[in-house]
Parts: structure tokens; sequence; C-alpha cells
């Protein structure tokens, strides 16, 4: 399996706001690989951001490349993992910034702070698992086990002696910092007999929120506070997919307090949420606040200039009389029924130098049929997407709210949609389809959460907004792996403004090659 550092995951990085970490990245594999900051917007660099084919062509074997990591605003719980084919299954690790050394956080200072990360595992070489999907053009094979911080837990055959454990001591209380680099599942957390105090996601504070549990997707982080007030035992801390009926095994750590005591043969295992028609995706995230106070304002674009309309679709494709597909139709997916291919050289490098060719300029703000979204599937030949490498343009400082709707197309599921160098605000959800006349009401305006991955729900909407302040080359995709590789993705760039430090930055001198284009594809702009 591919690692850094030979660490699994791999090391942990801690900053405090406003730094600059450069990271030496060094490929001793025989792969191409990239690492990408993920929740860190890299104001006015995406040459680092580390988006293989969107922002670098990958590093090659034997060659490397020093990344600054550029923090801004950003304090809390973010991480890196690779972005490159499925690599990001063995390559991730957690980033924790710190606040500045003469500021505190908005909640008293934890005893000790604790990363967790989850996962997923393949008994299989991951890089087979990628292609064998390609080829099937069906689903990809459930992963072998679910992980927390790199083990399965000792409800799985193989880990019992290295399951992760966590002594505690009691009537502190502690700081978690929850992130989820799973490939394909959004996820339950839990820790049996305690409740937990939610105070951050996705590299932003919020209002403190109690409850019983974290529903979490893959691409977000939760900081989370725990304090010790449970009779000293043996608790599983446990997480499990979020799905109805579905027979998964849970991954498992155990929270051991110190002292005296007799452990019981068994842990408590808590117990989850019933997945029914109000327990959804967006049940739990709905309930999160921005802090919005004086120390940590908040600014929620008012007077929208971009207002755009992106359909989230499952679609089926044609597949070749000599194929290798398991049926008729390969599984594609898309927004606005375009599905996204990936140029031969970057679209970064192709914007900045100005190379004919790589892209076109014209991502669709809406989608061309207007259907019943949740309840009516389409013929299976309308449900073609087209496949275009396009760009949606937005000027320097504009305002974009962007309405995400789900589809039945593919029987409909959720979607966590993931924005490179931005966080927005996520104004609210819903299910059904989005109506403005109904639901603009109760967009909230006076404190959405500030984050970076937000999920649309199976049949449901999601609302946000940014301002384009950040010039550049962004991507936005799916963070299921599976609908990511399908084509649920696209591209902004975002134009520079007209002072000096409103404009991209240029290129370091290490940056992986590109193949050059011939000649005739170059123009000036």
């Amino acid at each position: 399996m591919l690692t850094v550092n030979g660490q699994f995951p791999g090391p942990t990085i801690y900053a405090r706001r406003g730094d600059v970490v450069e990271v030496d990245i060094i490929n001793l594999s025989d792969q191409n690989i990239t690492i990408h900051w993920h929740g860190v917007k890299m104001p006015r660099y995406p040459w680092s951001d580390g988006t293989n084919i969107v922002t670098m062509c990958p590093i090659t074997p034997g060659n490397k490349f020093r990344q600054r990591m550029i923090l801004s605003d950003e304090e809390g719980t973010v991480f890196w993992h690779a972005h490159s084919d499925w690599s990001r299954a063995t390559v991730y690790g957690a980033i924790i910034v710190l606040p500045p050394t003469t500021e505190s956080y908005p909640f008293p200072k934890p005893h000790a702070q604790i990363p967790i990360l989850l996962g997923e595992w393949w008994n299989a070489d991951i890089q087979k698992v990628y292609r064998s999907f390609i080829a099937a053009g069906r689903d990809p094979p459930i992963c072998d086990a679910f992980l927390m911080n790199g083990q399965p837990g000792d409800m799985y055959p193989c880990s019992s002696q290295d399951t992760f454990r966590l002594k505690v001591e009691p009537g502190k209380t502690y700081l978690f910092r929850l992130v989820s680099a799973m490939m394909n599942y959004i996820m339950f957390f839990k820790i049996a007999g305690h409740n937990v105090t939610v105070v951050g996601t996705d590299g932003s504070y919020t209002k403190p929120l109690n409850t019983h549990y974290i529903a979490i997707a893959p691409g977000q982080t939760i900081d989370f506070l725990l304090e010790t007030n449970q009779p000293p035992s043996h608790y599983y801390m446990a997480s499990r997919v979020y799905a109805s009926g579905a027979d998964y095994v849970p991954t498992t750590g155990i929270l051991e307090y110190v002292g005296n005591y007799t452990p019981p043969p068994s842990p408590l295992f808590p117990s989850f949420p019933e997945i029914e028609g109000y327990v959804t995706s967006i049940y739990f995230s709905n309930k999160l606040r921005s802090l919005a106070d004086d120390k940590h304002p908040i600014d929620v674009p008012i007077n929208i200039t971009e207002n755009l309309f992106f359909v989230l679709s499952i679609n089926l494709w044609p597949c070749g009389a000599n194929s290798s597909c398991l049926q008729d139709d390969r599984l594609q997916a898309s927004i606005n029924n375009v599905s996204m291919i990936m140029p031969k050289t970057s679209i970064l490098e192709a914007y900045y130098k100005g190379i004919r060719g790589v892209f076109t300029p014209d991502f669709p703000d809406r989608p061309e049929r207007v259907f019943n979204y949740t309840q009516v599937s389409l013929e299976r030949n309308e449900s073609y997407p087209h496949y275009a490498t396009a760009v949606y343009m937005l000027d320097y400082n504009a305002t974009v709210e962007i309405v995400f709707q789900g589809t039945i197309l593919g029987e409909g599921i959720d979607h966590p949609i993931h924005l490179h160098g931005y966080s927005f605000y996520v104004l609210g959800s819903g299910l059904g389809n989005f109506d403005g006349a109904r639901d603009r009401p109760n967009l909230n305006l006076v404190d959405p959460p500030f984050m970076d991955t937000t999920v649309v729900p199976k049949n449901g909407w999601t609302v946000i907004r940014f301002k384009a302040s950040n010039p550049g080359v962004w991507y936005m995709h799916c963070h299921f792996e599976r609908h990511q590789t399908w084509g649920m993705k696209m591209v902004f760039i975002v134009k520079d403004g007209d002072r000096p430090n409103e404009k991209m930055l240029p290129p370091p001198p290490d940056m992986p090659r590109c193949d050059t284009p011939p000649l005739e594809l170059l123009f000036r702009v």
C-alpha cells in the first residue's frame, strides 16, 4: 500500500492560523501522486492545491515538489490527502490549525486533543480495485473493513491486538478532532454512554451543539468536546455506515477510564439512530451554526450576482460491444448533465499560459432539461450525459449562490460536495425539489455554518453562498470517490481583480512538468 513516511494514517501537521507551511513531497513510489490540502483556501496560490490535472500535473515516480500550504482564516481541523486516482484510500492525515499564541479557543482549554480519522480498507491493492471498477462500469466492491485511526477494531478478526485505545482521566474535557477520510460512505460516530459538544467543523468554529451522535460525510471534519463524567469503565467509540437495512460491521475504538476498578468483560456499545424519515443525512448538519460573534464575525453575501442551479445526477451510458461492462450500461455522474472529462494537461497551466483546446468556458449555470427531479425518473436514453471539459468563469468578488438539487436518477443518493479554494455558508437543506417561494424565507442568513464540504441529501437540495475573492482555478466535486470518478465534478475559474493583491501569484520554479503542447496550440491573451 502507498503510505507517507511509512505511516498509516499519515503524519499529523500542526500549525497556527495564518502560517505558511512548506512540505516536500518526494515520490519514491511507482505511481503518480498529488497531495491536496483539503479545506485550506490557498489564497491566490492554486499552484499547490494539489488537484491532479486541474491545478497541477502529477509528481511522477522519482521526482519531488515543494508545496506551500498557505493558511488564512482556517482554525480547527482540516486534512490532507492524495488527489490522484484512488490513492487517497491510504494517503491521508490530519491538519490541526491552532489559534495564534496570543489567542485562545472560544471554549475552555481542553485537557488533551485527540485526532480520529475514519477510513476504508480493501484487502486488494487499491489501484487494482480502481481499475476493475472502471472496467466493470458499476459500483465498486464494498470495502473489507472500516477504519478508526488505521485499525478496524475488535469486531473484525484481524485487529483486536491493535484496536485504537484511548486512556482518559475522570473529570476532564478532551477535544476530539474527527476527520472523515472515507471513500464512499457517510458515517455515524458515537461514544457509548456519553454526550458530546460539537464546537467546530471544516476549520471553523460553531456554536456549541450538545448531541449524542455525529453524522459526518467524506471530506468533512467535526471538532467536539467530551467530558469524562461517567462511571469509570470501558466504553466503545464506534462508527457505522449511514444506511438502512445494511449489515456493515462498525469500526471501533475503546475509551478507557484510568483508575482502580474492574473493567467489564466487554465495553458498553452505543446505540445508533434509526434511519427513518426524520433521520436523514442533513438532520444533524442542519443543527450547525456559526459563532457569528464579535471575535468571529461572518459575512454572508446578500446581493447575489451569480445565481447558479446545479442538478446532481447518476447517469447511464451504453457499453460498447467489446467492453468489459457487467451490464448493458455503465454508470456515470454529472452536474447539470455534464460529465467532466479530465484533459491531458493541467487546466491551471492552460489558463495561466493561454493554451488552447484544454477547456471551454461554457459550463451551464442551470440544466438544459427541467423535470420533477425527485419524483420522476427519465427514460434510459434521456439520462445520457454530455461529456465536456467545461469551466464556469467568475469575475473577481462576484457574489455566488448555488442551489444544489439532487435527483431520483440512479435511485437517488446523497452527495457530499466539496469546493477547493473556498469555504462557503450553508444556508439550508431540505427534501424534495427546491421551491424558491417556499424555501427561501427559511434560509439561514444570520449564523449559517462556514464549511468546505456540504451534503446534498438524497432527493433533496442544499443552498450555499460565497464571495469569489480568491483568484485561480478551483475544483468542485462530489467527495464520494465513485461519483467523482464517474464525472460529478466541474471547475470554477475566478478571474484576477484590478489591484496587485487581487491577482493570482506566479507558479513556483519546481512545478511538476506537464507535457508541452504543440506550438500551434499556444496563443497570447
